[in-house]
């Protein structure tokens, strides 16, 4: 069973986690609170596998006590506030909840968890073969695309991000600008999931292109793409999953 804490400054919040890991078998409850330096003290006694944390408290933030804390349990961070997420997985947070929580997001954290603290379980699932073609399909496949004056082949490995403007979408490569008429669905229905992330209603991009990451914006090169609401809670996620 895995030990949990909830730590938030809103009881409504607080009762939510607390419902939602009633219903999950390997974990129990062992206390939640108010007070962020309560939740501390048990944390340092080592009586706590994982906190559910929220971000903004008055008395110590979230990211204050994942300082502190210094490893001694497994965090996921809980806020409203997604600006917090890059700084929580440089602080080593499990996962990044925003609110209003979900429970099968909620569930998928707690799964993730659970695989951390299964040494066990997670090296049989290391070990488990994984197709050796898959590397080697993005490195050689290709899509064609239709254009004003041709269909042109374009290998999935150059591409950097695309863009959509309403009845027609630009696919960026270091060689060039592909137009072509078709929506944002369709291509991202038709990109490999792995590799392709759709970050905004207008933007999708490869994920092994991104230079970096600053709050809410990507940076491919000299260009700035925005990561939009519906998009950032699974977007941190795959970032987070992939160690980027």
């Amino acid at each position: 069973m895995i030990r949990c804490l909830v730590v938030d400054d809103e009881p409504l919040a607080l009762h939510i986690v607390e419902d939602y890991i009633a219903k999950v078998p390997f974990m129990e409850l062992v206390k939640s609170t108010t007070s962020p330096i309560e939740a501390l003290t048990l944390v340092q006694k080592g009586d706590i596998d994982l906190v559910f944390l929220d971000v903004q408290m008055p008395e110590l933030t979230g990211i204050q006590f994942l300082r502190i804390a210094n490893g001694k349990a497994k965090v996921i961070l809980t806020t409203a506030y997604p600006q917090y997420a890059l700084e929580g997985y440089d602080l080593d947070a499990v996962d990044y909840l925003l609110k209003p929580i979900a429970f099968d997001r909620f569930f998928k954290a707690a799964q993730k968890v659970q695989a951390t603290l299964q040494p066990a379980a997670k090296s049989a699932e290391k070990e488990e073969p994984q197709p050796a073609v898959q590397q080697h399909d993005f490195i050689n496949d290709f899509i064609f695309v239709k254009t004003e004056h041709k269909i042109q082949k374009v290998y999935l490995h150059d591409i950097l991000f695309i863009e959509g403007l309403k009845d027609y979408i630009s696919i960026f490569t270091p060689a060039e600008r592909i137009i072509t008429l078709q929506n944002m669905k369709k291509v991202e229905d038709a990109l490999p999931e792995p590799h392709f992330i759709r970050v905004h209603r207008s933007y999708i991009v490869a994920l092994n292109k991104i230079d970096s990451i600053e709050r809410s914006r990507i940076c491919i090169g000299e260009k700035i793409i925005p990561i939009g609401d519906t998009y950032r809670d699974e977007f941190f996620r795959v970032i987070e999953e992939k160690n980027i």
